[in-house]
């Protein structure tokens, strides 16, 4: 019975092999017509500038900027509320007191907090940091998913039925909701996780987290089960949060927030979709693929400084001979950055920090070399139409195994620092906007007139 159960849930059948061809062949459109009829794919032109769908107070990416009246490629800068990111982390790090907390406080309510408002929020914070009763039985520890994105959305939809005002879309009520789950992600994430394992035959460890440590401090914590952490650990994640944190209105989960908002529906539903969008490895699941190829490439080459063997790996993987055959170099390039990605710059700074701490100095070796040696070798084999650059997910999945963090929570924790600014985005659309977005699209099917059953 489980056997004829799997076959026709779980296997691609003959049936369903033919049906999917055509699929493929009645859902094909001509690539030229997007030409034809000026229809700028992924809402973007060729030179990667993006269709203005909305204004935004929350972020901005800057990449160009006017010469002689004419715009020119520029080192990528990124602003919070108008600050440069730079500047965001130089003052945490300088005062030294973790980012995460301050830099949220400055999405969502558009100003820096005094130290007095950055206490209150810190406590506001911490005293949410907890679940429903039996929240960890009923729904964490029930049917656990091998992917803790999937796992984290399903318990934010269960939380909405623990929510008496669920459906309550006031800005009042909406800041409650988001700033309860900006409290309970790594929660979510990390009890997801060990629940999972368990379900595998490992020890099950579920910590309480500390009122008095930080977000980052509280995810290393509860991950761990010696509950240790150094403090370069705890800065360097803390960092990871900061910089992931947003990033303009125009990355895909951020507008899938404002769309998805748009439709008037309540915050629960509106997160897990961002967090679908989210999961995509073209978006949060980009880093992991940058270490899934970074593994292949240690196991292929005999020897990680000999600059021959690295390029032609890399030209392997352009060509689709090697790794995952998708002819992408992972963590190379970015829809906006051309020169320069602000946030990968910040990071490597640190990166080396940690893997002189690590012993992992002759791996980042290799990544430097990539990084180098990956733009030209693009440049020799496509057609660029903007320069290319190592972006934020080239060096974070290598922080966060240097961290020993495990892969399955590369993209969730992408997501604990992006649900602030997915939180500011939709008090920002609730705000100014109360129309549904419905963008256009052309249609191409000709017109027919319907053939009877009996006569197809």
């Amino acid at each position: 019975m489980q056997r004829d159960i799997d076959s026709i849930f779980f296997e691609n059948s003959p049936k369903i092999q033919a049906l999917a061809r055509k699929c493929e062949e009645n859902n094909a459109i001509d690539r030229e017509l997007y030409t034809k009829y000026e229809v700028k794919r992924g809402l973007r032109d060729v030179n990667g500038k993006g269709v203005l769908a909305g204004l935004t107070n929350i972020s901005d990416v800057c990449a160009k900027k006017m010469v002689n009246g004419e715009e020119v490629p520029c080192a990528g800068r990124l602003y919070y509320r108008g600050y440069d990111i730079k500047d965001l982390v130089k003052g945490f790090l300088d005062a030294k007191h973790p980012g995460f907390e301050e830099t949220a406080y400055l999405l969502l309510f558009g100003e820096l907090p005094t130290r007095q408002e950055l206490k209150e929020f810190q406590i506001l914070l911490a005293e949410r940091r907890m679940l429903p009763p039996n929240f960890v039985r009923d729904v964490i520890m029930k049917a656990p998913s091998r992917d803790m994105m999937n796992s984290i959305s399903r318990c934010i939809l269960n939380l909405y039925s623990y929510d008496p005002k669920a459906d309550d879309t006031s800005i009042e009520n909406v800041l409650r909701q988001c700033l309860n789950l900006i409290s309970q992600f790594p929660m979510l994430m990390v009890y997801g996780y060990h629940a999972y394992n368990y379900r595998r035959g490992e020890d099950l460890y579920i910590y309480a987290p500390d009122p008095n440590l930080s977000a980052a401090e509280n995810i290393l914590v509860m991950l761990r089960e010696n509950r240790k952490y150094t403090k370069l650990e705890a800065k360097i994640l803390d960092m990871a949060l900061v910089l992931h944190m947003d990033h303009g209105g125009g990355n895909n989960s951020t507008f899938t927030t404002h769309v998805v908002t748009s439709s008037g529906t309540d915050t629960y539903s509106t997160m897990a979709a961002a967090m679908a969008s989210l999961k995509g490895p073209k978006h949060g699941g980009a880093n992991i693929k940058v270490t899934q190829m970074f593994d292949d490439m240690k196991k292929t080459l005999t020897d990680w400084e000999d600059e021959t063997q690295i390029r032609k790996y890399l030209e392997d993987l352009l060509d689709k001979k090697a790794f995952d055959r998708k002819g992408l170099i992972y963590g190379m390039g970015h829809a906006i950055y051309s020169v320069s990605d602000p946030r990968a710059d910040i990071f490597k700074r640190f990166v080396k920090q940690l893997a002189r701490e690590k012993g992992h100095e002759e791996e980042y070796a290799l990544y430097e070399k990539v990084e180098h040696m990956a733009p030209e070798i693009i440049g020799e084999k496509r057609r660029m139409y903007k320069g290319v650059n190592a972006n934020v997910d080239f060096y974070s999945g290598l922080v966060y195994s240097m961290l020993d963090l495990p892969p399955a929570l590369y993209t969730p924790i992408f997501a604990t620092a992006r649900i602030v600014g997915w939180s500011a985005h939709r008090l920002e659309e609730l705000k100014n906007v109360d129309k549904i977005i419905r963008p256009a699209y052309r249609p191409l099917a000709p017109y027919r007139d319907y053939v009877k059953l009996d006569d197809r």
